[in-house]
């Protein structure tokens, strides 16, 4: 039994993934734009999440852009077939590294078509219809045109499931009227907890709830009562924050990022970290 399947799996679409996958933003050059400083570096890391048992990677073509779906098919193409790539569309970057909307019909379809050349495969897994919201934050409003867009493109074969990224309970609902939603990404981890009952609520349907930035983001989590329990437990206060995770809802699937081999191992080293129920207490506490 390897690292990454000590916590189960869980469905995704029509397969069982492993709850600790990996997710490829930080694969891209400083903030998510460009090239990597060491693409044989982002390489090896690919590489050594699949043999470690990963079958679960999150993506996007506009991570760099471009850069992140290259990576990957320079890395693992021929996929394996237990693979499962999940990408992201919704949103375009500009020439200032900004990040814009880019939710028309013309858009969406030439996103699908850029992540489908960039993997180089002919359907796509899973694709999230990233909601812009406030960036990270979603706000109500309205998501069936977009998703509509997408869910014909998955009547014509180029897509198999559908998921949602940054949106609320009622634009679940809305999208799911038009097509199933296999997933949904939000922002959470343990002290940004939004989404508590959301969480739940989708647990209930047997949906996996992917959390982004689940160590923090760019600023990762910092804590005086994380750092005295990663202590007690000899493991890092960022293992502990993944284990959280992994103990507060069989349906989270964790898709933590890395471009270095060493934050790699320890991040799929936090499946084995068992928290204890008085761990547990002073966590749920923050």
């Amino acid at each position: 039994m390897t690292a990454t399947n000590i916590p189960g799996t869980f469905a995704l679409g029509d397969r069982l993934v492993n709850r600790m996958g990996y997710g490829a933003m930080q694969l891209a050059g400083p903030g998510v734009f460009g090239p990597p400083k060491d693409r044989a570096a982002a390489i090896a890391v690919l590489r050594e999440a699949v043999t470690s048992g990963v079958n679960h990677i999150d993506t996007s073509d506009f991570y760099g852009p471009h850069v992140t779906n290259l990576i990957i098919r320079e890395a693992l193409h021929p996929y394996p077939s237990d693979l499962t790539i999940v990408t992201k569309v919704g949103a375009v970057r500009g020439p200032d590294a900004s990040w814009n909307p880019a939710q028309s019909q013309a858009e969406l379809t030439q996103a699908v078509h850029d992540n489908l050349r960039n993997l180089g495969v002919d359907v796509l897994d899973v694709v999230n219809l990233r909601a812009m919201g406030d960036n990270r934050h979603p706000v109500e409003g309205s998501i069936a045109e977009p998703f509509t867009v997408l869910a014909e493109l998955q009547r014509q074969g180029l897509i198999r499931y559908l998921g949602l990224s940054n949106v609320t309970a009622a634009q679940i609902e809305e999208a799911e009227s038009i097509a199933p939603v296999v997933c949904v990404q939000n922002l959470f981890n343990l002290v940004q907890r939004d989404d508590d009952q959301l969480v739940d609520a989708l647990a209930d349907r047997g949906i996996p709830y992917v959390p982004f930035f689940p160590l923090g983001g760019f600023s990762p989590l910092q804590s005086s009562t994380l750092s005295q329990v990663a202590e007690s437990l000899d493991a890092t206060p960022m293992q502990v924050a993944l284990a959280w995770l992994l103990q507060r809802s069989p349906n989270i699937l964790l898709i933590p990022g890395t471009s270095s081999l060493k934050h790699l191992r320890e991040n799929l080293a936090a499946a084995e970290v068992v928290l204890p129920a008085d761990a547990l207490d002073r966590l749920n506490g923050m």
